[in-house]
């Protein structure tokens, strides 16, 4: 499981938006569409599920569930590649049973399966994203603060 730590900056039914700073896990987030990136590109607020009950100005722990991660990252990274490559096979044997130049068939099949692939990926995605283990959530409150002052930038440590 994964942790980061951030400040709560809105609440509403059973989310909140979380102020936190970008980390490497990040990038294989099937969820990374519900964070916003701030200014300096570092910060970023993210939707999470408040099942600890934080309130504005709360500094929060957050959870990322590592076996739904691991998934994502499977689908975002290795599956295009495996199937460009299954496509780029089945390409170079297909191609003498249709007499075709077995290089040009094996790139068209290739890219049509990594197109696919991608397409999948993009459904697959989304129907991911509603569900909640691959959503982060709020599970512990470390301080309990009140709430933010308009233009009030609480530090954050990464």
């Amino acid at each position: 499981m994964a942790t980061e730590q951030g400040i709560v900056v809105k609440t509403d039914s059973g989310a909140a938006w979380v102020k936190t700073i970008k980390s490497g896990a990040c990038k294989g987030c099937t969820a990374r569409g519900a964070c916003h990136s701030q200014g300096n590109n570092a910060e970023m607020e993210v939707q999470v599920l408040n099942e600890a009950g934080a309130k504005v100005g709360d500094r929060i722990v957050l959870l990322f569930e590592t076996s739904s991660l691991l998934k994502a990252t499977f689908l975002l990274y290795v599956f295009p590649i495996l199937l460009l490559l299954i496509g780029a096979v089945v390409g170079q044997e297909m191609a003498p049973l249709i007499d075709f130049n077995p290089s040009g068939l094996s790139a068209i099949t290739g890219l049509s399966f990594f197109i696919a692939a991608v397409l999948f990926i993009k459904a697959r995605a989304n129907k991911m994203a509603l569900k909640k283990e691959y959503r982060p959530k709020i599970i512990k409150i470390l301080a309990h603060t009140g709430r933010l002052e308009p233009g009030h930038d609480p530090e954050l440590k990464p």
